[in-house]
């Protein structure tokens, strides 16, 4: 049983901060792909850009931090969108197989004869 108590916070650096406010800023790039690249919550990554304009968060002049290039991002966020498309026809697909595998085979009148076979 989990203990009740304060829940913990995760502590970022400041040059993860300003790498996700930069990658943020690319061209092509959307905020919550970032955000869910990283495995942060979007509102987070807003504070920090807002930060960033302000003037309050900063990094170290010549601080390299490796940013994929927005080719590769536009990649990602192509195949993102690919397969959240595959998972709903995905669903779609098993839920029509369990609508048949349980549907009643019913007869139709054409196919049942009463009277006797002439020829």
């Amino acid at each position: 049983m989990p203990r009740a108590g304060p829940k913990k916070v995760q502590e970022y650096s400041a040059e993860f901060k300003l790498a996700a406010v930069r990658l943020s800023r690319q061209r092509g790039v959307q905020v919550q792909a970032v955000a869910a690249a990283l495995d942060i919550h979007p509102f987070m990554l807003s504070r920090w850009r807002k930060a960033v304009r302000e003037g309050q968060l900063r990094g170290k002049r010549g601080a390299a931090v490796h940013v994929a290039p927005p080719r590769e991002i536009r990649r990602l966020q192509e195949l993102e969108r690919a397969h959240a498309l595959l998972q709903e026809e995905h669903a779609l697909l098993k839920k029509a197989i369990r609508f048949w595998a349980t549907r009643k085979l019913t007869s139709s009148r054409s196919s049942t004869r009463t009277g006797a076979i002439t020829r």
